[in-house]
């Protein structure tokens, strides 16, 4: 009678397999937004004119739109991946877990679109 060794190099690994994914995904976006926010920060302290023309014409620069839109989908991924993990550690019902992630994606995907709306219409 043979037995099964489930230990070591043999053993079956299951699971969704994007934890690691995951948190490196998490360490890019917040790179990138970091770099995002060093940006503008230097941006505000070295800009001469404090008005609305000032801030709508570096928005309507096409790098500042591309590099703003980049940081907010990583912001909205980041936001995600968070709020996905709280949900599936704290609210056990799979129903009540799926309608809050199905929430939770329809509303970042609505902002993701306001984002656009926004940023192309500077």
């Amino acid at each position: 009678m043979a037995t099964k060794n489930n230990i070591g190099p043999r053993r079956l690994v299951v699971g969704a397999h994007y934890g690691v994914r995951d948190w490196l995904a998490q360490r890019v976006t917040a790179i990138v937004m970091a770099v995002y926010t060093v940006v503008l920060l230097v941006m505000f302290l070295t800009a001469q004119n404090f008005s609305y023309e000032g801030w709508a014409g570096l928005f309507s620069q096409q790098w500042f739109k591309l590099f703003s839109l980049v940081t907010l989908f990583g912001l909205f991924y980041h936001a995600w991946v968070g709020i996905r993990d709280i949900w599936m550690d704290y609210v056990k019902p799979a129903g009540i877990r799926l309608l809050l992630q199905m929430a939770t994606i329809l509303w970042l995907l609505a902002c993701a679109a306001w984002t656009v709306q926004i940023l192309w219409s500077v």
